[in-house]
Formats: structure tokens, sequence, C-alpha cells
């Protein structure tokens, strides 16, 4: 039977969703926005249905939304609390990509006795990184570190900040700017963003890490108690970290983030040329042996169904739509608050849409293709 589907927001994200699903006969989808030029550029790549529509106009929304079997926010996270109480109100499932922390308590929230499932921050990070985390974290008898990296990189950076923009500029700001969360000595705590810079390599490729808020999702709650140093950081290129605190806190431009997203916009070109780059590690004790497991993968831009689409954009957007059909056929969770921790790796990577994160056995990388229809 097919499925109907409200996809609210028609940005890169949302326009990677409405490909994907390009073909896909289980889901019938309408996406949603309120800008027409996005819409446009979408239903002319994709085919979709669209709509356009402000989710703050409380009567069109409740139309558009009666009668889903599922809301899928791809919209800033700013509006996570209209969409997901919308949700809620029609008795739809919901599925969202925030990675802000604020916006994910009131989702869990909301999920509190509800009749179908909330699945906050499907993605790469928070996302996938929760799902594999969680399938090393099982093989321990007991747990020491957790080390989360994850980052989203250009693969040719020529300017000073070693970065170009690959998603969304709010939802980069936001991370950089708001607290994070961290175990450490067994409690959990607030870290502050942009510290715990540090340096490693990978395949000859230096790089280095620095903490970012929302990357753990539900994880520390999860292993509350389980772990002695559990954190999150982001990936980039060496001198990035030194960049961004010049503008955030020796300009003050965390106090001006609308100012701060013209600049970047306006002066730091987006590219679809760029590497997703996975990177865990789990130290504990298996059998009575002290000891550490990795995981390491990186995922490429690559055409997908005649579109080129970037890693970060086929990463987030294969990461929500493989949780989507893991609960549409009843795999997981089908009420209250469903985390990304309690979806089956395995379960994950066998899905049509969780295969873009399946790995080639001869050097690591991820394989490209397509989901199969």
């Amino acid at each position: 039977m097919t499925k109907k589907i409200l996809l609210v927001g028609a940005g890169k994200i949302g326009e990677a969703i409405a490909i994907l699903l390009k073909g896909v006969h289980d889901y019938e989808l309408l996406v949603a926005d309120r800008s027409d030029a996005a819409l446009a550029r979408l239903q002319q790549q994709t085919g979709a249905k669209t709509l356009v529509l402000d989710v703050h106009d409380a009567e069109a929304f409740e139309t558009a939304a009666r009668g889903k079997f599922a809301l899928i926010s791809a919209s800033p996270f700013f509006l996570t609390e209209q969409i997901a109480t919308m949700a809620r109100k029609v008795g739809a499932h919901y599925l969202d990509l925030t990675e802000d922390v604020n916006a994910t308590e009131l989702v869990s929230n909301l999920a509190k006795d509800a009749p179908t499932a909330f699945i906050p921050q499907c993605g790469l990070a928070p996302g996938y990184i929760s799902i594999v985390t969680n399938d090393l974290a099982n093989k321990f008898d007991s747990l020491e570190t957790i080390r989360m990296r994850v980052g989203a990189l250009p693969r040719f950076p020529t300017n000073a900040m070693k970065y170009n923009l690959t998603w969304s500029t709010e939802g980069l700001i936001n991370e950089y700017c708001q607290p994070c969360d961290a175990i450490v000595d067994g409690h959990k705590v607030k870290t502050i963003p942009l510290e715990g810079l540090e340096e490693f390599a990978l395949d000859g490729v230096r790089y280095e890490a620095f903490n970012t808020s929302g990357g753990l999702g539900t994880m520390c709650q999860t292993y509350a108690n389980r772990v002695t140093s559990m954190d999150y950081r982001s990936v980039r290129y060496p001198g990035h970290n030194a960049v961004m605190k010049v503008l955030l806190q020796d300009l003050k431009l965390s106090k001006r983030r609308d100012l701060l997203k013209e600049i970047l916009e306006n002066a730091v070109p987006a590219t679809l040329q760029d590497v997703v780059l996975i990177f865990v590690t789990v130290s504990g004790t298996q059998n009575g042996r002290y000891l550490q497991e990795g995981y390491v993968s990186k995922i490429f831009d690559q055409e997908v169904k005649g579109q080129h689409l970037s890693a970060i954009q086929i990463t987030t957007a294969s990461a929500l739509l493989a949780v989507l059909d893991l609960l549409s056929s009843n795999q997981i969770k089908q009420s209250g608050l469903v985390r990304q921790e309690d979806v089956d790796h395995q379960q994950f990577l066998a899905n049509r849409f969780g295969r873009y994160y399946d790995k080639a056995l001869d050097n690591g990388q991820s394989k490209p293709l397509v989901a199969a229809e």
C-alpha cells in the first residue's frame, strides 16, 4: 500500500530526498515550502508534487498534513516546533534532521504517550553516527571511552577557511555556537563549542577536530552510567578552527548570526564535490581483555538517478529514508520516541537507502550505487 508523505523543506536535503524517492512506488510524496523558486527547481528535477506552504499558516498546514503516513522536516531547526506539533495533532509519524539540542528536547516531550513514532535527528550526525557507534559499543562487556568524529569536507579546499558550504549555513553556525554534550568521568557535562582541538591523520591526510553541538544526539542519555568518557567532534582541515574563532569570538559574530550567514553565503562558495568522513573508536573490556575497536568510512559525491549529489546530501537523505523504510515495514518501534541508537545497524545497511553507507571491502570507501526501487 502506498503511503503518503509530506516533506517540509525544498532545500538541498529536501531536494536529495525527492531525488532518491524518484521512481520509488512505496510512497506518494508531497513537498511543501514557502519558496516558489525552490519548489519549481525541485519539481523540474524530480517530478515530485509540490505545494507552496508557510507552516505558520496553521489552517493550510493542517489541511496538507491530514491523512499523511509521516511528516518529514527538512527545514531549519527553528521550524521544528511547528512541524512536530502538527504531526502530533494529525496523528502522523514524524522524522526530522535537526542537530539542535533544544529542538530535540521539544520533540521528545511531544513523543510522550504519542500513538505514532517521533524520530528526531535522522541523518548523518546526529543520525547514522549513533547507529554505528551503538553497534560497536554493544560488542563490549564494559565501556571506557567512545569517540565520535564526523566531517563533511570539500575535496578541493582552496580558501583560508579550508572549507566550502556543503549544507545548511544556519545549521553550521548553530553547531559552532551552542553548548556541546559530553560524558566526562562518568558524568554528563556541557562543553564549549570550538574547544577540545585535536589533530589526527587518516590515509596520509591531516585533519583537525573540535567540539560542536548536537552530534551526539541522545547518546549521552542512553550511555549515562555506562561509559567513562564520550564525546563528539566535527572534523575539518587544519586551520579552520582558528578562522572560525576569529569570526565568532574575536569579531563577536556569534551574536550577529544573520550577518555571519550573509557573509559566509556571499564569500564562501558551495560545492558538490565533497567527502563525508566517519571515524568512531570505542574502548573497553571484552572477555576480560582491554580492547579498542574502530570504524572508518569515506563517502564521496556521486551521480544518483541522473543528478549529481554531494556526499552530505546523499548521507543525510539516505539515512532518513532508510529509517522511514524501517518504520514503514514495522522493523522499528511504531509509537513514542525512537532514538537513532534504537535502529539496528545491520538492518539499516541492508536497506535499499542505507546501502549508501555500505563499504567496499578493498579500500574501505563507500560504493557508488543507486538505491534499488
